[in-house]
């Protein structure tokens, strides 16, 4: 998980996981899409290849890069722990203010 969170911390890598989610691209769409130099695309493209998150194919001369889905699916269960600790939370103060509107609704009647 480390490796994957280290690879979408860096801004540019985000951007290109942001462009993939919509469909595969070559290395030099992606560079022109973002305004980025062919060789720092395909430098970003390695570390999130080397993290699992995109695959490559080979078409000719060109490299198409797509998503791959089982580390998205891996980093949605991990932060569905962090979702449900935060529910659970967010219920307990949504209880404890419906207590106090109550108490104030009960004190202006007396």
């Amino acid at each position: 998980m480390e490796k994957l969170l280290s690879a979408l911390a860096e801004p540019n890598r985000l951007h290109i996981i942001e462009l993939l989610r919509d469909g595969p691209c070559t290395v030099g769409e992606i560079a022109d899409l973002l305004q980025l130099r062919q060789p720092q695309v395909s430098k970003h493209l390695r570390v999130l290849s080397e993290a699992g998150l995109v695959e490559v194919q080979p078409i000719a001369n060109k490299r198409i890069y797509q998503l791959r889905s089982q580390p998205f699916r891996e980093l949605d269960a991990w932060l569905e722990s962090y979702r449900q600790i935060w529910e659970k939370r967010l219920d307990r103060l949504d209880d404890y203010l419906y207590k106090l509107q109550e108490n104030e609704h009960r004190d202006k009647k007396e």
